[in-house]
């Protein structure tokens, strides 16, 4: 949790009830003023169901939402004003682009004049000024994407809310729209709360992170300390720790598991005391031989799969397994095969360890 003297929204004892059963229950979140929060979880986890209570859509059974300092219920009116959301769907109507854009601004009471120049410069600050006067039916994804995206900012809201707004669209446009995105929302600096489920959108746009599990805050902090250091072994797996290891701690700052010694610079568990260590498959470097520095495994290449700028290898190791993702250029170097004997070599410095009490 951030320091509340930082917070611009907070959720206290938020309990949010479907048919009487409870999907989503948070003690205490803190959202930061001017930085950009991103809320990551599986499916289910209840990530939209936060938001729809933030927007005052979803009504809470108990608990309070306030935004500097008061209830967000005090006036709902007011509250609403203060924010904009953008989603996966663009829910555009059926009118031009620029009167979409406009929209939100008219129901404010906006004279014409000042909604036209709101909606002209976002429109020009998304790369869709000659889209103005399309029909919002004629826009391809993309297009109608940065549309939305426009119509949340014209408002100038001091919070704005996002469910998914890059997922919906093709690698190629997804890529310029975030990349604008992230200067707009540098230079605007509304208090931005970002549900995702992609761990890189993540890491490039996020301030914080809030990681939700099965209806329940379970970490919070920077976002990459979320996915390099998380709390426990539900958080692992969903952040893509591949390598999981159960062990225990035999001396200080090492630790066995499956046969092998792992040293760790991680903070320390009981002498004796279950633990689990993971590590990124990124942080897991091959090598034909042995040099005696850091954590050493001597592994076999059992499957090879290429995944992008990467290559996926799964390796044995005794009672041992492990991933390694291997940047292509590092691969075609090695010129590995499945059956290869490979070295794989493990900084104690990425050696995450978390106390297992299973």
């Amino acid at each position: 949790m951030t320091d509340p003297a930082e917070a611009h929204l907070e959720v206290r004892g938020l309990v949010v009830q479907r048919g009487g059963v409870s999907v989503l229950e948070i003690d205490a979140l803190d959202i930061p003023r001017g930085l950009v929060t991103v809320v990551i979880g599986p499916n289910g986890s209840g990530k939209s169901t936060l938001l729809g209570a933030l927007q005052l859509v979803l009504h809470p059974a108990r608990g309070t939402l306030t935004l500097d300092g008061e209830s967000m219920h005090a006036d709902p009116v007011k509250t609403r004003r203060r924010m904009s959301a953008a989603f996966q769907e663009p829910l555009l109507l059926s009118m031009s682009v620029r009167a979409n854009v406009e929209l939100p601004l008219r129901l404010r009471g906006v004279d014409r004049r000042r909604r036209r120049e709101l909606a002209e410069h976002w429109l020009e600050r998304f790369g869709i000024a000659a889209l103005a006067r399309r029909h919002a039916r004629q826009l391809s994804g993309g297009e109608a994407q940065r549309v939305s995206l426009a119509r949340a900012f014209a408002s100038q809201p001091e919070v704005l809310l996002l469910d998914e707004p890059f997922s919906g669209v093709d690698a190629p446009t997804r890529e310029g729209l975030i990349e604008d995105f992230a200067e707009i929302v540098s230079q605007t600096r509304p208090t931005t709360m970002l549900v995702t489920h992609d761990r890189d959108e993540a890491l490039r746009l996020g301030d914080h992170a809030a990681l939700l599990i099965e209806g329940g805050l379970r970490q919070t902090g920077k976002p990459s300390e979320v996915f390099d250091r998380p709390a426990d072994r539900a958080v692992a797996q969903f952040v893509g720790m591949e390598n999981v290891w159960a062990g225990r701690r035999s001396e200080s700052g090492v630790y066995q598991a499956g046969g092998v010694r792992l040293a760790s610079t991680a903070k320390t568990v009981a002498l004796g005391a279950p633990a689990l260590l993971c590590v990124r498959p990124e942080r897991v470097v091959l090598t034909r031989d042995e040099d005696g520095s850091g954590n050493q495994v001597r592994a076999v290449v059992r499957t090879v799969r290429p995944r992008g700028p990467v290559v996926r290898c799964d390796l044995t190791s005794a009672r041992l397994g492990l991933v390694a993702d291997v940047p292509l250029a590092a691969w075609d170097e090695l010129g590995l095969a499945v059956g290869d004997e490979v070295t794989a070599r493990i900084a104690p410095a990425d050696v995450h360890v978390i106390e297992d009490s299973d």
